[in-house]
Order: structure tokens, then C-alpha cells, then sequence
């Protein structure tokens, strides 16, 4: 049986300065769900280093074991993705995010000899590759690093390839970060590692953003529900406190809606209903957390807002399949715990 209300979460410690939202206080209205879902995600960017290229060329690239993003500084390219039948024109200021697992050709001309990457990459010095003759072209890339356990909630999202034009409101901000990403790696200042990734992961960010915001498209599901701006402060309340019971009619009034409209509106978008969205962000919570904290079954059966250790491992079970200790006790000998 699920609690009306919640008490205070101070008694709780945090595992890191963002999850701490989680433990606030009921009156804290300032939750984003959108940076949830990244945290949810362990979302971590890292800057892979740039091509300088020119005359003409053409890269070969394996398919990547991460999401990897390229974005063009300077001049323009081709590139072909397998399995994808029209090849994407890149100019300056564009970049493409790949969440499948396909290779690519990268080129000045798609009829000209390839490079494979590896060949490459085993004679460049420093951060940035030369291929070809001239230095009129310059791309900069990154890959993001996702928890297997809930990569699903951005990759089931996203088609297999996300290309932001130069169109975008949202251009003349990414080539700026492009810039600074390649000053960093020309310069090599003290911190430049830790400065290319957190500007890598503020590219990442703005990649989506400027996807969601283009009309590009988005399944229903986490991403496409933790974007939407009609749903925002319904959202925002489930964030704020997932530990309390909230009644429909709360979260269709504070989205401005009817209670039948809220519901069918929220399922188009979300792929399930409000009280479903509810139980899963629970349990997503309850997955990290089991996987992360030291905390007791009855601790965390409160904070999230059920009267017993049994009604939270059976709504935990009904939704994962196994049985939270059963859970924690994966974990542990896989060595996430």
C-alpha cells in the first residue's frame, strides 16, 4: 500500500550532489526532469579528438561501441552511414549524433580511397589527425558513455542517427562549442582533459535539445515525456517528491489540462499512463539505488513512498521481474554495487 505523504528526507545520504534531489524536501518545486534522465543514464561525454583534413579524402570508421557525435569547425564533408541510402552533406557549425552500431565513411569525396581509422589514428600525434593535403577541413567528435542498465531510455527514442543542419536556432551555439573544444586540445592548458568533456557533454545536451526543439523525431517514451513542455510541471512535481501519491487531478491541473485530457495526452506522449510513469521512475530509482547504496529495504520502501518492505518488493518485482534483494545480490558479485 502506497503513502499519501512522505517525511522529511534529510535522514538520507546522498550518493552525489545531483542525486540529492531525490531526498529533498516535498516543497522543493525546482526539479528537472530532463537532467534526471541524464543522471538516471550515468550520461558522461568524453572529447575523442579532431581531423584536420584536406584535397581529397575519405575515413573509414568502424561502428562505434559508444554514442559518438562529429561536428564540423571549418569546411564541409560527406558522410555515410551503412544501411542509411542518401549520404549527409556536414557543413560548418553541423554534427551528427550515431546512437546505432553502424559504421561510416567520412569524406571530401565518397569516390575517393579510403583510410581506415585505425591506420590513421596509429600515426597522429597529439589530439588531432591529419589526412589528405590542406587544412581547410576540421572535425571535432566525442562519444557518450551510457549505463548499460538504462541506455534503453535514449536509445529507444532516437532513430539511429540524429543530424542537426545549420538551420537550427540551436547552430550558431554548437559551432561555438566546437571552437572552444579545439582550443582546448590546441592549447593544452592545465585541465584541458576535464574542460574538453565538460564542454563535450554541454555539446551532447544542446544536440538534443536542438533535436526535440527541430520537431525531429522522438518515440514516446522517457525522453520524448521529460521534454515536452506541456507535461513539464506535472513532471516536475513527480520529480520533486516520487516518494508521494499523486493524485491525477494534481498533475492534469497543474499542466492546465482536464483530468481525461491530461491522461490520454500524458500516454501519447509517455507511452504509459501518469500512475505507470509514476511506479517505473520509482523503480528506476530503487534499481540505482540498490545498485549504489548501502540503504536498508525499509528505508528505501519509505522513501519512495510504500507503507512496507512487501508492497515495494512486490511493485519492484512486478516491474523488473526479480525480487530486490535478489537484485542488489546480481549486482554486487557483477561488482556495480
Amino acid at each position: 500500500m502506497e503513502k499519501q505523504d512522505v517525511h522529511s528526507r534529510d535522514e538520507y545520504c546522498p550518493i552525489d550532489e545531483v542525486s540529492s534531489r531525490f531526498h529533498a524536501r516535498k516543497s522543493d518545486m525546482h526539479a528537472d526532469p530532463f537532467s534526471d534522465l541524464l543522471w538516471m543514464m550515468n550520461a558522461r561525454t568524453v572529447a575523442s579528438g579532431g581531423l584536420v583534413a584536406g584535397g581529397k579524402w575519405a575515413l573509414d570508421i568502424p561502428a562505434p561501441d559508444n554514442v559518438k557525435f562529429w561536428g564540423v569547425a571549418r569546411g564541409s564533408c560527406w558522410l555515410k552511414i551503412k544501411g542509411v541510402r542518401k549520404p549527409i552533406h556536414l557543413q560548418c557549425g553541423e554534427v551528427v549524433l550515431m546512437t546505432a552500431a553502424q559504421p561510416v565513411i567520412i569524406a571530401s569525396d565518397l569516390k575517393a580511397p579510403r583510410m581506415a581509422l585505425q591506420d590513421l589514428l596509429s600515426s597522429r600525434q597529439g589530439a588531432i589527425a591529419y589526412l589528405g593535403s590542406g587544412e581547410e577541413f576540421f572535425m571535432i567528435g566525442g562519444n557518450v558513455q551510457l549505463a548499460h542498465a538504462n541506455a534503453d531510455l535514449l536509445l529507444n527514442a532516437l532513430a539511429g542517427h540524429v543530424h542537426i543542419s545549420a538551420e537550427s536556432r540551436r547552430a550558431p551555439t554548437l559551432l561555438w562549442l566546437l571552437n572552444r573544444m579545439i582550443e582546448e586540445r590546441e592549447e593544452d592548458m592545465p585541465g584541458a582533459s576535464a574542460a574538453s568533456s565538460q564542454l563535450a557533454h554541454l555539446l551532447f545536451i544542446q544536440i538534443l535539445r536542438a533535436h526535440l526543439e527541430g520537431g525531429g523525431r522522438v518515440d514516446p517514451g522517457w525522453l520524448k515525456a521529460v521534454s515536452d513542455k506541456r507535461l513539464a510541471p506535472a513532471l516536475r512535481l513527480i520529480h520533486s517528491d516520487p516518494g508521494r501519491t499523486w493524485p491525477l487531478e494534481t498533475l492534469a491541473r497543474a499542466s492546465a489540462m482536464s483530468r481525461a485530457a491530461f491522461s490520454a495526452y500524458f500516454k501519447s506522449v509517455a507511452g504509459i499512463s501518469p500512475v505507470a510513469y509514476l511506479t517505473a521512475w520509482r523503480m528506476k530509482l530503487a534499481e540505482r539505488a540498490l545498485r549504489e547504496e548501502r540503504v536498508s529495504l525499509g528505508a528505501l520502501a519509505e522513501r519512495l513512498g510504500y507503507g512496507s518492505d512487501s508492497a515495494f518488493s512486490n511493485a519492484f518485482k512486478r516491474l523488473t521481474g526479480v525480487s530486490p534483494r535478489h537484485y542488489r545480490n546480481a549486482h554486487a558479485m557483477d561488482g556495480e554495487a
